[in-house]
C-alpha cells in the first residue's frame, strides 16, 4: 500500500512542479494539443462515416431481412467506435511524446536538475534522430502489447457479471501500466536504459507504478484533460524514475522535487 500512495504523490508532485515553472508548462502543452486534434478529426470521421465503412465491409448482410441487418451493422458500428476510443487512450501518450520528444526532453532534464543533489542531469549524448527512432521503435513495441491486451480484455467484456466489473477495472490497471512505462521512458531512455530492462524496474515496483498510472488513465479518458496533465506527468515520472533507479532526490522531501534556480 505504501509503494501504491507514492505512486500517486509522484503524478501529484508532478503537476505542483510544472504548476511552479509555468515557462516550461506552457511549452510542454503544444505536443499534447497537436495529437489532440488530430485524434479529434479521426474520431470525427469514424462518427461520420463509420456505418458506411460497416454497410462496405458486410455485403453479405444486404439481403437480410429487417430489422436483423440493421442491428447486426449498428452492432459492429458501435464496437468499431469502441475500440477506436480504446485504442486513442492507449496509444495517446505514445504519440504524444514522439511529437513531442524534444519538448519533454528540455521538461525531464529539469526536473532532473531541480531534484538532483549536485544540480546535474544525465545525457544520452545520441542525436536528435536517434533518440526519436529510439522512442519510435520501443513506442511500437509497447503498443503491440497494449494492443494485445486490448483485444483480451474486449473478448472478456462480455462475460456475464464479470465482463461488466472486473474486467473494465483490470482495464484501468493495465493502461496505467503502459502509461507508466511510455511516461518513465522519457527519463530512462537519456539514461541508457534499455525497453527490457524499463520493463523490469516498472514489474519489481508494480504498486508504486499501478499508483501512478492507473489514476491518470482514468483522467486520461477526457480528452482535453489529458492534455493539460500531460507535461505534469512527464516530470512525476521522472521522479519516479529516479526512485525506481534509487538515484538520490536532494534532502527535505524524498521524493517531493525542491525549488530552486533552473538557470544553469
Amino acid at each position: 500500500m505504501r509503494d501504491l500512495g507514492a505512486g500517486f504523490r509522484y503524478l501529484l508532485k508532478g503537476q505542483r512542479w510544472v504548476a511552479r515553472h509555468g515557462r516550461s508548462y506552457g511549452f510542454a502543452l503544444l505536443p499534447g494539443l497537436i495529437t489532440l486534434l488530430l485524434y479529434a478529426a479521426a474520431l470525427v470521421a469514424l462518427a461520420l462515416w463509420g456505418a458506411d465503412l460497416v454497410t462496405w465491409a458486410t455485403p453479405f448482410a444486404d439481403d437480410w431481412s429487417s430489422p436483423w441487418a440493421g442491428l447486426f451493422r449498428g452492432f459492429l458500428t458501435a464496437v468499431l467506435f469502441a475500440l477506436a476510443l480504446l485504442l486513442a487512450v492507449l496509444t495517446f501518450t505514445a504519440v504524444t511524446l514522439l511529437v513531442g520528444q524534444p519538448f519533454y526532453e528540455n521538461l525531464s532534464e529539469r526536473v532532473d536538475r531541480d531534484v538532483s543533489p549536485d544540480g546535474t542531469a544525465p545525457e544520452s549524448g545520441l542525436p536528435l534522430h536517434r533518440e526519436l527512432w529510439i522512442s519510435a521503435r520501443d513506442s511500437l513495441r509497447i503498443l503491440v502489447r497494449a494492443a494485445l491486451w486490448g483485444v483480451l480484455l474486449f473478448g472478456l467484456g462480455f462475460l456475464p457479471v464479470v465482463g461488466q466489473t472486473v474486467v473494465p477495472a483490470v482495464g484501468f490497471v493495465v493502461t496505467g501500466f503502459f502509461l507508466a512505462e511510455e511516461l518513465t521512458a522519457v527519463a530512462l531512455q537519456r539514461r541508457g536504459v534499455e525497453l527490457r530492462e524499463r520493463l523490469a524496474l516498472l514489474r519489481a515496483r508494480k504498486p508504486l507504478v499501478w499508483g501512478f498510472g492507473t489514476p491518470l488513465a482514468l483522467a486520461f479518458l477526457v480528452p482535453l484533460v489529458a492534455v493539460f496533465l500531460m507535461p505534469g506527468a512527464v516530470a512525476g515520472a521522472t521522479l519516479m524514475a529516479r526512485d525506481l533507479l534509487g538515484e538520490e532526490i536532494e534532502e527535505g522531501d524524498a521524493p517531493e522535487p525542491t525549488e530552486k534556480s533552473l538557470s544553469s
